[in-house]
């Protein structure tokens, strides 16, 4: 370990004047000067590294990295003064639907227009039939690619999937950009969005049941609409920001899938885990799985916390929650 952290040091250096950075042998730990100093003396934000034991966040209100101790990160969240940063989104060579098997429907797929300016991505199954229909909300860079072949995965197997596009129309490759459109919006116009995703959904198609799911921000967003529309079967949240209050979480009447990661200090697991208390307290059915050693956005394949096998994990058991809540 100590070999490894002098290897790291060195590394440091390379990026970093020795009057910016300094070593405790002693302990092994490299200090790093803040990231505003960082940054005046030419370190790009994206490249900005933190003292071991803190943990780079965002600042919402200038979009500044920010160096915070681990324990703080949830509260700084909630309260809206920080965000998780997340790798810049790549197009790369991973790709969820590459390890996950198609469904034995052939698929349609076309952009309808569902609310005000915004678009969403419609695949279903090309046989005529009433199927269950799946909500499914984007992260926080927007409606990508990965979003619309993940939709089209899930159409193959027997569900009208609607992708919504809560950005109208902008997609994020950096986090800066993300974080801009991010704070673009009013929560009280995602909501309506979502909602009128859900009566598109159901006068166009008539589903004979409806889900959502979502990742990251969508997550927190498949959440918000179930808390936020009666008319739901079943909700898939993948490691979003959680409601625990009782009071509002008895506003759902249906089953709850949560999918969560142990590293995560936005969503800790002792967040995950009063988060299922709860659920367990106002009577709501519920399976929360928090996969261990992973971190948030795990299930991204476009960044470097990718995990192929608890991606594939955790899809299965989205398939499997579908297939016993809305068929």
């Amino acid at each position: 370990m100590r070999n490894l952290l002098l290897i790291m040091f060195v590394i440091s250096t390379l990026f970093l004047s020795s009057s910016q950075i300094s070593y405790d042998y002693s302990y092994g730990i490299a200090y790093f000067p803040p990231p505003l100093k960082q940054i005046q003396d030419g370190m790009d934000p994206s490249d900005v590294t933190c003292t071991e034991g803190l943990e780079l966040v965002m600042k919402v209100s200038n979009g500044q990295p920010a160096c915070v101790k681990p324990s703080s990160v949830e509260k700084l969240i909630e309260r809206g003064w920080a965000m998780h940063i997340l790798p810049d989104y790549e197009q790369s060579n991973n790709n969820n639907s590459a390890i996950f098997a198609t469904g034995d429907l052939e698929v349609e797929a076309t952009d309808v227009t569902y609310f005000g300016e915004s678009n969403g991505y419609l695949t279903k199954p090309t046989v005529d039939g009433q199927y269950p229909a799946v909500i499914m909300i984007h992260e926080w860079w927007g409606l990508t690619d990965n979003i619309k072949q993940m939709a089209e995965k899930l159409a193959s197997h027997g569900y009208v999937v609607l992708a919504v596009d809560l950005y109208e129309g902008q997609v994020g490759t950096t986090a800066d950009e993300a974080r801009q459109l991010r704070s673009s919006f009013e929560q009280s116009q995602w909501t309506e969005n979502m909602n009128s995703a859900v009566s598109y959904l159901e006068e166009q198609h008539s589903p004979s049941s409806l889900g959502s799911i979502g990742w990251c921000f969508g997550g927190a967003q498949s959440l918000n609409l179930a808390l936020n529309n009666e008319d739901m079967d079943a909700t898939v949240i993948y490691y979003g920001q959680l409601v625990t209050d009782t009071e509002e979480l008895s506003r759902i009447n249906w089953p709850i899938l949560g999918i969560f990661a142990e590293l995560d200090n936005g969503i800790p697991p002792e967040t995950v885990n009063e988060f299922e208390m709860s659920l367990d307290e106002v009577g709501i059915e519920n399976n929360i799985t928090i996969y261990p050693g992973v971190n948030h956005a795990f299930a991204n394949p476009s960044g470097d916390r990718y995990a192929p096998d608890e991606s594939k994990d955790a899809w299965q058991k989205t398939l499997e929650f579908f297939e016993d809540n809305l068929s």
